[in-house]
């Protein structure tokens, strides 16, 4: 199987978060009420749960939890009381919901100081290449 990189800020490239995002959406099931990507720089994807609160993946920290403030299609979502999910950049999305449920008591690997994984100014570091693999999960 060859790699595929893709070109920055092409629509394939601003379109790649949102495979990893559906799956976790599809995972989360009945505790999401609504999603929605974000802009680019960096690239992101807000999922607003039930409860008034949101999760927040961005391409430098990964996911995020707080209270839903603002925010909307197109936008940054801003949040109040973030924590950060831990397990990387992009953990499995099975991971998640287990990563939420260690942010909302406030253990695990979660945590209020924000991460730094990657700098989306690095747009020829291979994060594309593991973007694309949950893209060609939804596709096949």
């Amino acid at each position: 199987m060859a790699i595929k990189h893709v070109e920055p800020y092409s629509d394939e490239w601003l379109q790649q978060p949102i495979s990893y995002v559906q799956r976790v959406v599809e995972l989360l099931g009945s505790e999401v009420s609504d999603w929605w990507e974000g802009p680019c720089d960096p690239r992101d994807a807000t999922v607003k749960l039930t409860d008034g609160t949101a999760l927040v993946w961005d391409e430098e920290s990964g996911w995020r939890l707080g209270r839903f403030v603002a925010g909307g299609r197109g936008q940054h979502t801003e949040l109040s009381g973030v924590r950060y999910l831990g397990h990387g950049l992009l953990p499995r999305p099975e991971r998640v919901r287990e990563a939420l449920r260690d942010a909302r008591a406030g253990v695990g690997a979660s945590s209020a100081w924000r991460p730094c994984y990657r700098s989306h100014r690095n747009c020829r570091d291979g994060f594309d290449v593991a973007l694309d693999f949950y893209s060609r999960l939804i596709d096949a």
